[in-house]
């Protein structure tokens, strides 16, 4: 469960509700998302980069939305999740569809708790660490819980999707 009196996330409350034990750390948010963001947050935090991850939404042209996480010192590599996703070809959603298909905006869009279930993505390197922090579903708050249960709680399929 989340340690101390602090904000409750969807994410947060979905997490609490399975029993699955989680740390919600509070961040001093930035009004500008812009480039970086993920390593500014990692930065406030003090959770290296390598453990931090981001979550992004592309779409395949044959499967749909997905849902993908790459640590914020990385890049994802769209050819590569086209093929880990069965796909001919994956990008991007645009930002302006952040908040209708998932629920979230941009800079606080987590793998827990969108609109609809999708298919998600975690790239490998997630296997360094046994605990791996993502958006809490809200700028200014990070979760960090077990590599394991992110996993089982997702159903993510962990592959090599970064560049």
């Amino acid at each position: 469960m989340s340690k101390g009196n602090k904000k409750t996330t969807n994410a947060a409350r979905l997490l609490a509700g399975a029993g699955i034990e989680f740390e919600l750390i509070e961040y001093e948010a930035d009004e500008e998302i812009g480039e970086n963001f993920g390593m500014r947050v990692s930065q406030k935090t003090g959770i290296p980069p390598e453990q931090s991850f981001k979550t992004l939404v592309a779409k395949g042209d044959k499967t749909g939305y997905m849902t993908v996480c790459v640590s914020v010192n990385s890049e994802i590599d769209l050819k590569k999740l086209a093929r880990e996703s069965g796909n001919k070809k994956t990008e991007l959603i645009a930002t302006k569809e952040l908040l209708p298909v998932t629920g979230y905006i941009r800079g606080g869009v987590s793998p827990i708790g969108m609109k609809k279930k999708f298919p998600v993505y975690i790239d490998a390197s997630c296997e360094k660490y046994e605990k791996t922090a993502i958006s809490g579903g809200m700028c200014g708050v990070t979760l960090l819980l077990s590599r394991e249960d992110l996993v089982k709680y997702t159903g993510a399929k962990v592959c090599d999707i970064a560049e």
